[in-house]
């Protein structure tokens, strides 16, 4: 995966004061270089961003800070139903999905399809 320059530091800042988040974080990086050697990322303020042509994936901290865990987000062009989904439709035919992640075995086959997806769907516009 192609890597910011200050990539390291950016990712301790992020999650600084948020080890278990970080582990989290770790684990999923490991599972998107595999599946997506050609993507890059970008670290922000609020959001770790993923990109092959578009943004395809993003990661952020929850919105309360004593939440535990991350929020993967990806869009698609229709909607994942699943309980483990949360769903909105910011423009028509575009659906963004967010799941809280707070254990390793959510990083499970069933969250890497879907970005799979979101990949292709990414790469398709």
């Amino acid at each position: 995966m192609k890597l910011p320059e200050h990539y390291k530091n950016d990712i301790l800042f992020f999650f600084h004061g948020n080890p278990d988040a970080l582990i989290l974080y770790e684990t999923l990086f490991q599972q998107l270089d595999s599946a997506f050697p050609h993507a890059s990322v970008k670290v922000q303020k609020t959001q770790i961003s993923f990109y092959g042509r578009r943004l395809f994936a993003m990661v952020s901290l929850p919105r309360r800070k004593r939440d535990p865990g991350l929020v993967v987000s990806f869009g698609l062009g229709h909607r994942v139903n699943s309980p483990r989904v949360a769903a909105v439709q910011p423009y028509p035919n575009r659906w963004t999905h967010h799941i809280s992640v707070t254990d390793r075995e959510l990083l499970d086959g069933e969250l890497l399809g879907w970005l799979e997806e979101a990949w292709v769907f990414g790469e398709a516009k």
